[in-house]
């Protein structure tokens, strides 16, 4: 029972990266941040699915939800 779920949760981990990988691929290094983030991954494991370290993702998505949204004026063209 217990190697079944230790082959599961293989099996799950590279579907997560491969899943990862498809949805990052040609971004910048936030971009990939951001969308990982929104799909519920941990800042530790978005660092090990593109290769920094999970401070460097900590910083980024604190930057990011600090960073001003654009606000577009209504009825203006």
């Amino acid at each position: 029972m217990a190697e079944e779920l230790q082959s599961l949760n293989e099996k799950v981990d590279i579907l997560v990266r491969l899943l990862a990988c498809a949805l990052t691929t040609g971004r910048s290094q936030q971009e990939c941040i951001s969308i990982l983030s929104k799909a519920g991954l941990q800042p530790k494991l978005i660092a090990e699915l593109i290769g920094t370290t999970p401070n460097t993702v900590r910083v980024t998505l604190t930057n990011m939800r600090k960073k001003p949204r654009k606000k577009t004026a209504i009825g203006s063209s």
